[in-house]
């Protein structure tokens, strides 16, 4: 076990994710907290991890966080659905003096915030939807509500490669949520993996005026925030907070992808590889 420095207010916060999607976060976290430093781990060598068993996940997300780690870093923001649902036990075990926080329930909070009607879609990855941990923490805060899922495992790897609209998309959307939309009639939808905000526009038209979108980006951010304050965290430089990037596996094509996740000023102009 990692011992943490003392004065932790200038380190950066650390986010991980299997691949690009958890940038989604990131941006929300420098829109939340401009002062704040930066550090992202995209593990783009074993991605997607949606596909993988939970021992499996949890022990790549143990890794990836022992590289932010040591580094140095304040939190961590665990910006990976499927590991949010099944490896934060085991990072908070790891790291039992840093605080770790995941975007499930932070989404869950935003789409129990966004229904009228109690009858929650969620789209994930196969490990997340198999493993129900949308619909536990859905329940835990509006017993009542009714949760459908969907499993689009191909939407990881269109984002992944920078396909975001188009015919190839869109037969894909229809693929997977006509059938979910047909029996379930949601009015919200939870983007349940990072990765799936990069389709808001072919999902939007999809759906309908009728079906909110939701992602946990923003919900996460203010969770982090408030975290941040709470444990006297907070970066208290007066200059504007930087964004450093480390991936597992080919660094020009994680920053050729990732400048469609960020805002033009944040898209990254060098990626550090690293071997876990």
């Amino acid at each position: 076990m990692r011992e943490l420095p003392e004065n932790r207010r200038p380190l950066p916060i650390g986010v991980f994710d299997s691949g690009v999607g958890g940038l989604t976060v990131l941006r929300a976290l420098r829109q939340r907290l401009p002062k704040e430093d930066l550090l992202y781990l995209g593990d783009m060598a074993r991605l997607p991890y949606g596909t993988k068993s939970p021992q499996t996940v949890a022990r790549y997300a143990c890794q990836a966080a022992e590289v932010l780690v040591g580094r140095g870093i304040k939190l961590l923001v665990v910006a990976c659905n499927t590991a949010s649902a099944l490896a934060l036990d085991a990072l908070r075990e790891r790291f039992p003096a840093l605080p770790v926080i995941g975007v499930l329930e932070p989404g869950a909070a935003a789409a129990c915030a966004a229904t009228r009607s109690g009858r929650i879609a969620v789209i994930a990855t196969e490990s997340t939807v198999r493993g129900g941990a949308y619909a536990r923490a859905i329940a835990a805060l509006r017993p009542d509500a009714a949760v459908s899922s969907a499993a689009c495992p191909l939407f990881v790897s269109l984002a992944e490669e920078g396909w975001h609209d188009g015919p190839v998309v869109e037969a894909v959307a229809r693929h997977y949520l006509e059938p979910l939309l047909e029996t379930a009639a949601p009015d919200v939808l939870v983007l349940g993996c990072t990765h799936f905000p990069v389709f808001t526009a072919t999902l939007k038209t999809l759906v309908g005026p009728q079906t909110a979108l939701v992602d946990s980006a923003s919900t996460t951010a203010e969770t982090v925030a408030a975290i941040l304050t709470r444990e006297d965290l907070a970066n208290a430089a007066s200059r504007a907070g930087g964004s450093r990037y480390l991936t597992t596996d080919a660094p020009e094509r994680f920053a050729r992808v990732a400048a469609a996740f960020l805002d033009p000023e944040q898209a990254p102009t060098q990626v550090e590889l690293v071997d876990l």
